[in-house]
């Protein structure tokens, strides 16, 4: 996942950035703000943890990301972490770490932090760090949607097809789709890896007093497959088309 592909994955996450160095606090701000649909800052731990509850009063969720730096004024980072995971055990933690803060890892670490970025703080470090978070919480939240869910079907690339309401998301944009193209993806989500021939589909239109002969059907799955993520669609030549699920 590139710095490309991070941004398009955070536009609905949040994060909370806790630092007392004022403008080291709004610097990074900014540089999170080019990711996050959500960014606050707080400049001490008691602050951070009333800010932090606070969002989950107005927002009904936690912050999806928390980074906060170790030695501050109130409340050390120690003490916020600790706070934050009475509150929610399952937060994403990120702790800044200078030199002389050694003797605070191993306590931290046992809390159960994600990871730690070193101070000062290199661009590219933190951008790895907030991609491997932003892929656990996007693993995270599918697996929410699979267990609730199970008409909730998860294609290849980031792609959710929800056979309820019809509704196609893509990298969590919602994807308008025509009349004969629910239709094609509600037939092949009926059993997804299957193989459903020209015949089968032409057969399930013409239940629905639809018609779509052959020709048309490639016009449909190519109209559709600019519309899906690359791959959701596999063609089996002389034989039909199938959906590919996502195995990650």
């Amino acid at each position: 996942m590139n710095s490309k592909e991070l941004l398009t994955s955070t536009k609905q996450l949040s994060i909370l950035f806790v630092e007392d160095h004022d403008d080291l606090r709004e610097n990074i701000k900014e540089i999170l703000k080019k990711f996050f649909g959500k960014v606050d800052g707080s400049k001490n731990g008691e602050d951070a943890l009333k800010q932090y509850k606070e969002f989950y009063i107005s927002h009904s969720k936690y912050y999806d990301i928390v980074i906060s730096d170790i030695q501050m004024p109130r409340m050390n980072g120690v003490e916020l972490v600790e706070n934050i995971y009475i509150t929610n055990p399952e937060q994403i933690i990120i702790v800044l770490s200078a030199f002389d803060d050694s003797k605070y890892l191993l306590p931290l670490i046992n809390l159960g932090i994600e990871q730690f970025i070193k101070k000062p703080i290199d661009y590219q470090d933190l951008i790895k760090v907030l991609q491997k978070a932003t892929k656990k919480i996007l693993l995270k939240n599918e697996q929410k949607i699979h267990h609730s869910n199970p008409l909730v079907i998860k294609l290849a690339g980031f792609c959710i097809f929800n056979k309820e309401t019809n509704m196609l998301q893509i990298d969590n944009v919602m994807v308008t789709l025509t009349k004969y193209e629910i239709i094609f993806l509600q037939m092949l989500t009926d059993n997804v890896g299957k193989i459903y021939s020209n015949e089968d589909i032409t057969k399930r239109y013409n239940s629905l007093n639809e018609n779509l002969d052959i020709i048309n059907i490639r016009k449909l799955v190519s109209k559709l497959r600019k519309k899906l993520s690359a791959n959701c669609i596999e063609s089996i030549y002389g034989v039909g088309y199938r959906i590919v699920p996502d195995f990650k």
